[in-house]
């Protein structure tokens, strides 16, 4: 049955050290419904897996609780191990049984569920066909690449059928093709059977794309959360505009106050530009944030074409301009080289502050 309504997971007040003076998390509040997918996203250290390690029991929380499909599972004086919390996991360190073949190992937790033998080896076939290894059924860890352990590792928490999926990197090891393809599967699979999920991951396009809702994470230290349009287009500060995509930083001028369109002095030139800001904005120079989205060719700034790259479905442009440093995406091939004097206009900046310890949520932007 389709689990539906309520948390999937809730972390309240959680805590989680390794030392007396060392705190990973120092206090962490998170909770994920049910048929959402949440992406952690932060730089290596920043506390992602060790979030993921407290939710699924690996690790005991120093304070706070946690409740896995409205069940406690982890509070004072109460430390359920990961076998009797309804999720599953894959980490990125594959945990293979090096006795089971792949077929095996994927048709463990089927069997687990109390299908009988024939049938559950059935499913776990069609599973490994997902993961373009059916061809590897029988063989065992040693006899696969790491790619091919991790989408075995997949695999098995696919087949597990939880209330919750927690993912550390899941596709980190495999090439653009097959990671594209995987997301797609995990993102089906996790619609059809209703489960919450948790994806660890540092690719800002991984989170973007996969999650429901998106949570920036530093220091153990929830920054900002909301979806992912917001996200990207309203960081909370520098580093999480750094974090979260591509984005040039520029001094510009405002000439008007509020946000919406506004006149904006870019090195000299007036323009009128779509200013949006988590704080009140108000006239005078400001140090704002231009995604390379946000610009188009032609207009009335100067520009020089500093590098030119050429991805395949678009072409990103480095313009040396009098405001700084500013990137620019364009559809298609090349249509400029580098050295070229070229004219660019601005159509939307976001202001930002230097303070990047406060969290904030912005969700509802």
């Amino acid at each position: 049955m389709t689990p539906t309504g309520g948390a999937a997971v809730s972390c309240r007040n959680v805590m989680v050290g390794y030392g007396p003076a060392s705190l990973v998390i120092p206090e962490l509040d998170l909770e994920v419904d049910r048929g959402e997918m949440v992406a952690l996203l932060g730089p290596s250290g920043s506390g992602k897996t060790t979030i993921l390690s407290v939710i699924a029991g690996f690790l005991r929380a120093r304070s706070g609780e946690i409740e896995v499909g409205g069940r406690l599972v982890a509070g004072p004086d109460r430390h359920e191990p990961p076998e009797r919390r309804d999720l599953a996991v894959v980490f990125q360190g594959y945990a293979l049984w090096p006795h089971m073949n792949a077929l095996d190992t994927v048709a463990f937790p089927i069997r687990r569920r109390g299908v009988a033998a024939a049938e559950a080896r059935r499913e776990a076939a069609r599973i490994l066909d997902l993961l373009a290894i059916g061809h590897l059924a029988d063989r065992r860890p040693a006899e696969l690449s790491g790619g091919e352990q991790q989408r075995v590792g997949l695999g098995r928490a696919l087949a597990r059928k939880a209330s919750l999926y927690l993912f550390d990197e899941p596709t980190a090891h495999l090439d653009a093709a097959l990671r594209e393809r995987l997301q797609s599967e995990i993102v089906l699979h996790r619609r059809q059977s209703g489960a919450g999920a948790l994806y660890a991951t540092h690719d800002t396009s991984e989170a973007l794309a996969l999650a429901d809702r998106v949570v920036l994470i530093r220091g153990g230290r929830i920054v900002q959360q909301g979806d992912p349009a917001t996200v990207y287009a309203c960081p909370v500060d520098l580093w999480a505009a750094r974090l979260t995509g591509p984005a040039s930083i520029i001094d510009v001028r405002l000439d008007g106050r509020g946000t919406g369109r506004v006149p904006v002095e870019v090195a000299g030139c007036a323009q009128s530009v779509e200013v949006g800001s988590a704080d009140p904005v108000v006239a005078g120079p400001v140090r704002a944030v231009v995604r390379p989205d946000w610009v188009r060719l032609g207009g009335d700034l100067p520009a020089t074409v500093e590098m030119v790259a050429f991805r395949g479905p678009h072409t990103d442009y480095r313009l040396a301009t009098p405001a700084g440093s500013v990137g620019l995406r364009v559809p298609g091939r090349p249509v400029i080289a580098p050295g070229e004097a070229i004219s660019w206009t601005l159509e939307r900046l976001w202001v930002v502050g230097d303070d990047a310890a406060r969290p904030m949520d912005v969700g509802s932007l």
